[in-house]
């Protein structure tokens, strides 16, 4: 058993998606895609007599970290440090499952693979209902297309094969929970429309587009969004919503054009991994 380990995670904007349940929340998830982005969450798990989870200083309850650690069956304090907000459409719960997996591996010499950790904290977001396609998409990085649902056993991924600058603000928070839970079905058409464009043409300019084209008919854009959206495409940038949150993203200077004071990363190059 080690004293400690540290595993970092990407986050991950999700550009749009189709929501796709099942009984077994291994196999249930998301189509869709995204960026994973070189902002993230650190994640370190040291052995404890009792579990606590801290978030940039903060003591808090997160159930996918619970559940990762009691599948794991063990006990342990993890401490996590973002760079992105918590609820604000950027799998920073997802992050912080599967870093969780992968550091308590480590420290307490569970023997698993990275399919099988990954599988862990996919199946214990989506028991949380915090998230459907987050977890497999930052344990892959880059650009990454969800063909099909479900953890690593279950799905199949494919990759935009390409690097950008990222901006992005965010207005605050969208339940993640409370849209999944409810009618999914105009969402679901919407996804499926967009994945079909970005299959045909994998290209980002086609992911904007088809991001931008979800957002809009899936209902989900908030006021905040649509105006910063319009402020963007104003100056010939391109700029979506992030799916689930009150925040928008652009590539390149889209924001900075348009006169917004974004947080400024890039798309990241590979998936999470131990320090």
């Amino acid at each position: 058993m080690r004293e400690e380990a540290t595993a970092f995670v990407p986050g991950h904007v999700t550009g749009f998606f189709s929501a796709h349940p099942d009984e077994d929340p291994t196999k249930a998830g998301s189509r869709g895609a995204g960026l994973t982005l070189t902002d993230g969450v650190e994640v370190t798990v040291e052995p404890a007599t009792e579990t606590t989870v801290v978030l940039d200083g903060d003591e808090l309850e997160i159930d996918p970290v619970t559940t990762v650690l009691e599948t794991l069956d063990v006990t342990a304090r993890v401490e996590a440090d973002a760079d992105l907000p918590l609820g604000a459409g950027f799998g920073v719960s997802g992050a912080m499952a599967l870093g969780t997996a992968l550091a308590a591996n480590r420290v307490f010499a569970c023997r698993l693979s990275m399919n099988e950790l990954v599988t862990i904290a996919h199946g214990a977001e989506v028991q949380a209902g915090t998230g459907l396609g987050d977890v497999v998409a930052q344990a892959r990085g880059g650009v990454p297309i969800r063909l099909e649902p479900g953890g690593p056993q279950e799905n199949v991924l494919d990759t935009i094969p390409a690097r950008a600058r990222v901006e992005y603000v965010s207005f605050g928070e969208l339940s993640t929970a409370d849209v999944l839970s409810g009618d999914t079905e105009t969402l679901t058409a919407a996804g499926q429309d967009a994945l079909s464009r970005v299959v045909e043409e994998p290209t980002l300019l086609s992911f904007m587009y088809a991001s931008r084209r979800f957002a809009r008919d899936a209902e989900l854009l908030t006021a905040q969004v649509r105006e910063a959206i319009a402020d963007v495409s104003a100056v010939d940038g391109q700029a979506s919503m992030a799916m689930l949150g009150n925040t928008v993203f652009a590539l390149g200077t889209g924001l900075s054009d348009a006169g917004y004071e974004p947080s400024v990363c890039a798309t990241h190059p590979a998936g999470a991994m131990l320090r």
